[in-house]
């Protein structure tokens, strides 16, 4: 097989991994199944972006947002809601780890169709297979193709409410295209919640990343993948207001430092570079 996930979901995966590899616990997250997916080299703690000091605060972040919207995921399906999308999933493991409190959600896993082929071969590939309780939602987003439609083919019930995960997706969408995210989240059922990342203009980034900020864009360029949208935290809330939203909040990288890395003797903490906008119907 030929396909594979793109560079910024194993980097993603692999950052989980070495969360719990390299930093002391308490951890934040605990996820080494998606490096298990990726398969890499036995050296892959070598690579320059695998640095535990240079990557830092970027692990931090990923980490965190999984375990906020997890948490999200989890504070929501004690309510009754049991739905989950997961918008550009890459190598999410959520439905292989099954969080407690989460058994009856059903994961809507949204990706494009070689990356969903190519997950779908390495999950058998590990025993694990395809569970019930998940739907593997190929969307060929290069061809407009419609995920709303999509995902009620596969079961997905939108008069229902649902938790709707996107995270590390925005940056890569026109300002557009996000706005038509937004509204269709918007009109889930009453009870539903959106648990969206967007990347802010280098101006509002904490000072001393804003060179890690500005080398991430250059590389996404490089790689085919240029950045097309940057939000700060008002305008993105104005766009989820808009959008038909009744309640939004801007969860900041202080904000999640507080909550899951409070009292940590190795300063560990989350980058200002990518933050959270949580958003409830």
């Amino acid at each position: 097989m030929t396909a594979t996930a793109d560079k910024t979901a194993i980097r993603t995966a692999l950052w989980r991994a070495l969360h719990v590899q390299a930093d002391p616990a308490p951890h934040v997250f605990e996820d080494e199944l998606g490096a298990r997916l990726v398969a890499p080299d036995g050296d892959w703690r070598s690579r320059p972006d695998m640095d535990p000091v240079r990557s830092a605060r970027a692990r931090a972040s990923i980490v965190a947002r999984a375990r906020f919207t997890e948490d999200l995921v989890a504070e929501h399906a004690a309510r009754g809601v049991d739905q989950y999308v997961i918008l550009g999933a890459g190598l999410d493991t959520f439905a292989q780890r099954r969080p407690a409190g989460t058994e009856g959600v059903r994961v809507f896993e949204v990706d494009q169709p070689g990356t969903q082929a190519w997950k779908r071969a390495r999950l058998e590939e590990l025993g694990h297979g395809v569970p019930e309780g998940l739907r593997l939602v190929p969307v060929d987003f290069e061809a407009d193709d419609d995920w709303w439609r999509r995902l009620a083919e596969e079961g997905f019930d939108p008069a229902r409410p649902a938790v709707l995960a996107c995270s590390g997706v925005t940056m890569y969408l026109t300002r557009e295209a996000v706005a038509d995210t937004l509204r269709k989240a918007a009109g889930l059922a009453e009870g539903s919640a959106l648990a969206m990342t967007f990347m802010q203009p280098v101006d509002l980034v904490d000072p001393e990343e804003r060179g890690a900020r500005q080398g991430v864009e250059h590389a996404a360029r490089a790689d085919g993948t240029p950045f097309r949208s940057f939000f700060g935290p008002d305008d993105i809330l104005a766009m989820a207001k808009e959008a038909g939203f009744r309640h939004v909040e801007h969860v900041s990288a202080d904000g999640l430092a507080e909550r899951y890395f409070a009292g940590r003797a190795d300063g560990l903490r989350p980058s200002s570079i990518e933050e959270l906008l949580l958003a409830t119907t």
